[in-house]
């Protein structure tokens, strides 16, 4: 059976369903604002609280830094999706850093609710992504999932979503500097795609098969 699912910016009016899906913060109060520092210093020394005010300082400033998604009134996902440039610590990340120097949008979180995961919610919250990066005017959409960990049961360690949801929602790998740290793209205008960035035989969408984990 197919989850009602509804999908919303995150606006000021919805900041408190924000709070309310992340709780403590999730992820020992990262409050989605790792990638958004610079150094790994500040994330560290505001965790939590800090972090808590910094994100609401930014949807007060007008800012959309992601996506809500909701069953019925209750906020059970989070995608963060905004342009590259937004996110700093990807620029430092050597596994992570920029493939050329296209304009993308970035999606740098994939949140599911335990009570709801294990139902396919991260690739639609990824298809909502890209249905919002469109309505932006962007053209690539660019993901950074990390493949499953057999025999370990927590999933706080892909809090950038799992490659098979993005398989599901039409992206296909560009580069993989790292074993484990792919980096994927769905082109919003086909024909953009060039011989640069073929599909990779590690990440093409070829089917729905099973999912492994809920995020």
């Amino acid at each position: 059976m197919t989850v009602r699912l509804t999908i919303h910016p995150l606006t000021l009016e919805r900041w408190p369903d924000f709070v309310r899906l992340f709780g403590d913060g999730v992820g020992g109060g990262c409050w989605c604002m790792g990638w958004r520092l610079r150094f790994r210093q500040q994330y560290l020394k505001q965790k939590g609280d800090a972090n808590k005010k910094a994100m609401q300082a930014l949807v007060k400033s007008g800012e959309i830094p992601g996506l809500l998604a909701y069953v019925g009134d209750e906020p059970v996902g989070w995608c963060s999706v905004a342009p590259r440039e937004s996110f700093p610590a990807l620029q430092r990340s050597k596994s992570r850093g920029a493939v050329d120097d296209q304009p993308v949008w970035s999606i740098t979180c994939v949140y599911v609710a335990r009570s709801h995961r294990r139902q396919h919610l991260s690739s639609r919250l990824i298809e909502a992504a890209v249905d919002f990066v469109r309505s932006q005017g962007g053209r690539i959409v660019e993901g950074y999932p990390v493949p499953a960990k057999p025999g370990v049961a927590s999933t706080a360690y892909a809090f950038t979503g799992f490659p098979s949801a993005f398989e599901e929602a039409g992206f296909t790998e560009c580069a993989r500097r790292f074993s484990t740290r792919p980096i994927v793209r769905r082109f919003l205008d086909q024909a953009e795609r060039t011989a640069d960035h073929p599909p990779s035989p590690r990440l093409r969408r070829t089917g729905k098969g099973p999912r492994r984990n809920g995020r």
